[in-house]
């Protein structure tokens, strides 16, 4: 019931999403009558593979998290979270309210033995290949212990979702060189010199879209910042091209000649191909996506969820967590 669209949106990507994943089933949860209706246009009114969950409530995107954590039980999005800590549904996935979803995501499901804080991890397209991010905005402050574990979170979902052996991992700083940054990174890049994890040091954000290193770790301050920075200028960079190619004839013409590297361009970067974030760090798979998602785009969060279900990425966090912990302790 989330997001900017709603159902208009989400059944419809769910549409697309059964007709890829066989073995796929779908639990939609919210208002009854308005679902039934939705699949009903997309010819999905008696599939075998999906059924309703009828909620009263929906979280509103302006709503405080606490506010949606206390007062919205009956929520489409608390019934859906239900449905993974009763072990129902394997995996959640939301275009809703970001905030209230990781409130009630971290309450409901609590988190991973040594973890204190989930974090937002998303794919980022690169020049070379595509790169994880975390935090991108769930912890606004984190401690360097904090920062080392997203990183470990980070590697294992790397690991399992692009079948990267030994994923390489860096620090987002200021600078590459060892004397740069503030005390919480540089005890940071100490703790991850110290572990098995693929380390190579710091980067730089003008390296976040090179895609020359799988996983970048930052504090959520940092990383939606830089996130919302890339994307205003992406939207920018592509309004400019609009108006210039549109603003004479001669131009329009170029524009015409430029229609299949322009199309192959948009196709590498498209937003769309890399929609679905996950709250890492707690006891089952929950999916953000974006709030402007359109169907194509949500049925992508979707694929990332039965990916992470089908590598076990929760298990495999608090498996390599506990023998990083349990080597720490030994020395």
């Amino acid at each position: 019931m989330g997001g900017d669209h709603g159902p208009v949106v989400t059944v419809a990507a769910a549409a697309q999403a059964l007709a890829r994943h066989a073995s796929l089933e779908l639990v939609l949860v919210g208002d009854e009558p308005t679902l039934k209706q939705a699949l009903a246009g997309n010819g999905l009114a008696a599939h075998a593979r999906v059924s309703i969950e009828h909620a009263t409530q929906v979280v509103e995107m302006h709503e405080k998290p606490s506010s949606a954590l206390r007062s919205k039980r009956e929520s489409s999005m608390r019934k859906a979270i239900d449905q993974v800590k009763d072990g129902r549904a394997m995996a959640c996935v939301s275009a809703g309210n970001t905030g209230a979803l990781m409130a009630i995501a971290r309450f409901v499901l609590k988190t991973l033995p040594g973890i204190d804080r989930p974090a937002i991890c998303a794919t980022l397209p690169g020049k070379l290949k595509s790169t994880h991010v975390l935090d991108l905005g769930a912890n606004v402050d984190s401690t360097s212990e904090e920062l080392f574990r997203f990183a470990v979170m980070g590697a294992v979902l790397a690991e399992a979702v692009d079948n990267r052996d030994k994923p390489t991992v860096a620090l987002l700083n200021i600078g590459e060189e060892e004397i740069k940054g503030n005390d919480r990174v540089k005890q940071t890049a100490l703790l991850l010199e110290n572990s098995p994890l693929n380390y190579i040091g710091f980067v730089e954000g003008d390296d976040i879209f090179a895609g020359k290193v799988d996983v970048i770790v930052c504090d959520g301050f940092v990383g939606n910042v830089a996130l919302k920075a890339s994307e205003g200028v992406a939207r920018m960079l592509g309004d400019i091209a609009k108006e210039e190619f549109t603003r004479t004839l001669m131009t329009k013409l170029g524009a015409l000649f430029a229609r299949p590297a322009l199309k192959a361009l948009k196709d590498r970067a498209d937003p769309r191909n890399y929609n679905g974030a996950s709250l890492v760090g707690l006891r089952g798979i929950v999916i953000k996506s974006h709030g402007s998602a359109d169907a194509f785009s949500f049925a992508h969060a979707i694929d990332v969820a039965v990916l992470e279900t089908e590598k076990a990425v929760p298990e495999r966090i608090s498996h390599l967590l506990e023998e990083l912990l349990a080597g720490s302790d030994a020395s």
